[in-house]
């Protein structure tokens, strides 16, 4: 079995390295570890794991961020110093949480749940769970996003924001009356700032507000496409990540 530990304490590292080498439960074939949330992204855009332990709280930021860019259905222990953070996110996981300092008792629990889990692993929990904690977090959501438009600055409303769309390096803003502008964020920080009952992630490229929706199409359970109004100059056909799709259809019901 392959385990992956994203944790940036040597320290903490080390520990659980050592508690992982004496204990029998699961046999461990090979170890990754990995210092910081770039490292993670990097590993994982190329390479899977059977199971991951996970500090929430990386030097370069949180490692909640790492599922804006890679898509990980892997089983998850995460672990935390922080109570509060455990409590809210992890209360109905399908997995566990190591809170520290944990003792080596609680490994061998943890690695039981995932022993006994594993065959029915569903991550759709452990993601709305991670969504909900985000948005938490989140400071007041904005409610008009400053464009330039030539050698002025426009504010748009968040009703007349149609979605939000990355390309190449650029983050770009489509209104309701077709205008696009390029907008001074990034696609995985803006979303952290949007109202969530009106704007949705439903991929690594589009956030969508769901007034622009004007047709969602089923082509099966794993593939829905949305139309959008107005309909974007490229990229045409906008689909709901894999993922997402459960949780993107409960919020247009919402």
């Amino acid at each position: 079995m392959k385990i992956a530990i994203i944790e940036d304490e040597l320290l903490a590292v080390n520990y659980l390295r050592n508690l992982l080498d004496r204990q029998s439960i699961v046999p461990v074939t090979e170890m990754v570890i990995l210092r910081s949330k770039k490292q993670a992204i990097d590993f994982f855009e190329n390479h899977a794991a059977d199971l991951i332990f996970m500090d929430i709280h990386l030097g370069d930021g949180m490692s909640l961020e790492i599922f804006e860019s890679v898509e990980l259905f892997t089983p998850i222990i995460f672990i935390t110093a922080f109570d509060e953070y455990a409590m809210r996110v992890f209360r109905h996981f399908t997995i566990d949480y190591l809170l520290k300092p944990f003792e080596e008792e609680d490994l061998h629990q943890a690695l039981q749940k995932f022993i006994s889990i594993r065959s029915n692993y569903d991550p759709e929990p452990v993601l709305k769970s991670m969504s909900s904690l985000r948005q938490a977090d989140s400071p007041d959501v904005m409610k008009r996003f400053m464009v330039r438009d030539g050698n002025k600055l426009k504010s748009i409303d968040e009703d007349h924001a149609a979605y939000f769309f990355a390309s190449g390096k650029y983050l770009f803003l489509t209104t309701t009356d077709n205008q696009t502008y390029i907008y001074d964020d990034t696609i995985k920080d803006v979303i952290h700032k949007l109202n969530p009952q009106l704007f949705f992630k439903i991929n690594r490229k589009f956030i969508i507000n769901k007034n622009a929706i004007v047709e969602i199409i089923k082509h099966s359970s794993q593939k829905v496409e949305l139309k959008l109004s107005p309909a974007p100059e490229i990229n045409s056909n906008v689909f709901i990540s894999k993922r997402q799709i459960t949780e993107c259809l409960s919020w247009l019901k919402s």
